[in-house]
């Protein structure tokens, strides 16, 4: 409820700010009405070159050169000449004036934007200072150009039309109506397509800015696939917004040439009939001159200046003006999931799964079928189940790594995947992820900020990494990963995940390269982290013990429960059990047995390896499949889950 009622505000707020954009720009052009007046006056210098354009030269025709007056006729262009003369020096005033109206505006601006940025410690307001309010001055300055441009050469031109004869009128205003009413028609549309095009594009930034420095993670935890896909999907909808921008721009580009260069068209098909209701030669030229070379270029400098940056400084200025960023507060941003309060301060479950299925392909059998499950916090988890079960796959869909394909997913009460869920969540994968660097610098990774020398210590002796920090030289070691072994490699994982402050804990065969008793000390570690839930994959009948709750899964159906009441009612636990049971001692006279794992564990499956209890297969990647054909009695391991 917090949540809806925090979004209802915002979107209020939005709303309120969209409307009293219109009020405040007045406001502000009113107080500069002294900056304005000046601007104007030198304006009117361009009105006057803007008529000289067409006139001049069609007086040089009429007057001069068809009637064999030289002398006239150049008379008429040199004051053409000076005209452009006295109209390029009011240009060169206009932008001073121009100058003294937008740098109070970029002032204004930065002093909301600092204000702002001082009082709710708004991260965004460094943009918003450096980039922004740049692009609001620079924007702003480019529209009084065009706008005051565009009013002050049609006002020239339209008067020369008439003085040189009022039938011209008749020919050049229509399309120039026509055309600036249909760019009128689609400024509106223009402005939300722009609006939504830089959201995206903004999206598009700042998940990317999230995907560069997190690449080591996503690299860590198999997450590629997952990351490519959103970030795709941010791609296609900065597509859409850019294609729909680009399907409203054709009206822009039909507005131009509707109110441009039609007008030369018609001008040039009309001419015989024009000709021959009075209107001279001269006339007719400087008809064109005013066309081609005053309304086409002022009118493209508007359409182009409106449509593009116009909406794009409405955007700006609403963001930059508001007194609210729209960032969530600490209520929006962590909204209590339905059926909680936070009046009552009920907590959400750790983890709740509601009739999840997930399978490979749309062709393949699932290897989660209608899974319920919900833990409280604090629960301590132990997965087992055969190879291919779906132990990993279930911690996947947990992490957010692969999307359910029916049933939904929560996390400490955030809907997975989701930004939320995942800073609720650590996942410590087989394959433990260690870069060069210090040990230091690797045990703190996944915290924001430095972390005390006594915290790193501290977490180091109740994971059980001591000995190796030791060995290595302290906590400013460096780091070799390839001098690690696959356990010690493991122990740095674990460690940097105990550090984290995500309450949950998924162990994906996270500790099958350490020896009983490390596995047993690690385990305990994250049971007792305050507030903390574990979820372990286990692989040795010891972490199934430890766990306050089992999950039995065999790809068809699932058994939970606690240790002895799943030895009493779960025949496929029973038989895990008595697998994990250790096997007799070999006699002397039997050969020597292959290499492998110290503990036990193959690195792949071999012959035999389906009738053989007492070993476990490392887990590969999820989804590889592991290939048929190397077991003795046929079988195969399908999906490793």
């Amino acid at each position: 409820m917090t949540a809806r009622i925090g979004t209802r505000g915002r979107g209020g707020r939005d709303a309120d700010r969209t409307a009293a954009a219109p009020a405040g720009g007045l406001r502000f052009l009113v107080a500069r009405r002294r900056v304005l007046l000046r601007l104007t006056a030198w304006s009117v210098l361009e009105t006057g070159q803007t008529f000289l354009i067409g006139y001049g030269p069609a007086r040089a025709l009429d007057e001069g050169f068809l009637r064999g007056r030289a002398d006239v006729g150049l008379v008429w262009l040199a004051v053409t000449g000076l005209g452009v003369l006295l109209g390029a020096y009011g240009t060169a005033r206009v932008y001073a004036a121009v100058a003294a109206l937008v740098e109070p505006l970029r002032d204004r601006l930065v002093e909301r934007v600092v204000t702002r940025g001082v009082r709710t410690g708004d991260v965004g307001s460094l943009s918003g200072l450096t980039q922004q309010v740049e692009i609001a001055r620079d924007t702003f300055a480019g529209l009084v150009m065009v706008s005051r441009s565009f009013v002050f050469t049609a006002a020239g031109a339209l008067a020369g039309l008439f003085t040189l004869a009022p039938p011209l009128l008749l020919v050049v205003g229509p399309p120039l109506a026509v055309g600036m009413a249909l760019f009128a028609v689609t400024l509106r549309p223009l402005a939300r397509r722009q609006e939504t095009f830089l959201v995206a594009d903004e999206a598009l930034a700042g998940d990317l800015g999230a995907v560069g420095p997190g690449l080591r993670d996503i690299t860590a935890t198999g997450a590629q696939a997952q990351i490519a896909a959103g970030t795709g999907e941010r791609i296609e909808a900065e597509l859409r917004a850019a294609r729909a921008l680009a399907h409203w721009g054709v009206l822009r580009v039909a507005s131009l040439t509707i109110g441009g260069q039609l007008p030369i068209v018609l001008l040039l098909a009309a001419g015989p009939w024009l000709l021959s209701h009075g209107v001279t030669a001269g006339a007719l030229v400087g008809a064109l001159a005013y066309v081609t070379q005053s309304l086409l270029p002022a009118l493209r400098d508007l359409i182009h200046g409106l449509g593009t940056s116009g909406s794009r400084l409405t955007v700006v200025l609403r963001r930059l003006a508001g007194t609210d960023t729209g960032t969530p507060g600490p209520a929006e941003s962590r909204p209590w999931p339905s059926g909680t309060t936070a009046d009552h301060g009920t907590p959400p479950p750790a983890v709740s799964l509601s009739s999840v299925t997930f399978a490979y392909g749309p062709a393949s059998a699932p290897v989660v079928r209608d899974l319920d499950l919900t833990l409280p916090p604090g629960a301590h988890l132990a997965v087992v189940g055969p190879s291919g079960a779906g132990k990993s796959t279930l911690t996947a869909l947990v992490a957010g790594l692969l999307a359910p394909s029916h049933g939904t997913i929560r996390v400490g009460g955030h809907p997975v995947p989701g930004p939320e869920a995942t800073a609720e969540r650590v996942l410590i994968p087989q394959e433990a992820y260690v870069f060069s660097g210090t040990l230091a610098e690797n045990l703190a990774y996944l915290r924001p900020g430095p972390v005390p020398a006594q915290e790193l210590l501290a977490a180091a002796e109740a994971v059980g990494l001591t000995p190796l920090a030791e060995r290595l030289g302290g906590l400013d070691a460096r780091v070799d990963p390839a001098t690690l072994s696959a356990g010690e490699r493991q122990l740095v994982a674990l460690t940097r995940a105990y550090l984290s402050y995500a309450p949950l804990a998924l162990l994906d065969e996270a500790t099958c390269h350490l020896d009983p008793g490390t596995e047993e000390r690690a385990e305990r570690a994250f049971a007792a982290r305050p507030g903390g839930t574990l979820v372990v994959v286990a692989h040795r009948i010891s972490s199934a013990r430890r766990a306050g709750r089992v999950l039995v899964m065999d790809g068809r159906s699932t058994a939970y429960g606690g240790h002895e009441e799943l030895m009493r009612s779960s025949a496929l636990y029973r038989d895990l059990v008595g697998s994990w049971t250790p096997p007799p001692a070999r006699r002397g006279s039997e050969p020597a047995p292959a290499l492998r794992d110290a503990y036990r564990v193959d690195a792949v499956a071999g012959p035999g390896l389906a009738g053989d209890g007492r070993h476990v297969v490392a887990h590969r990647p999820v989804g590889q499949v592991q290939a048929p054909g190397d077991l003795r009695d046929g079988g195969s391991l399908g999906r490793e889950g």
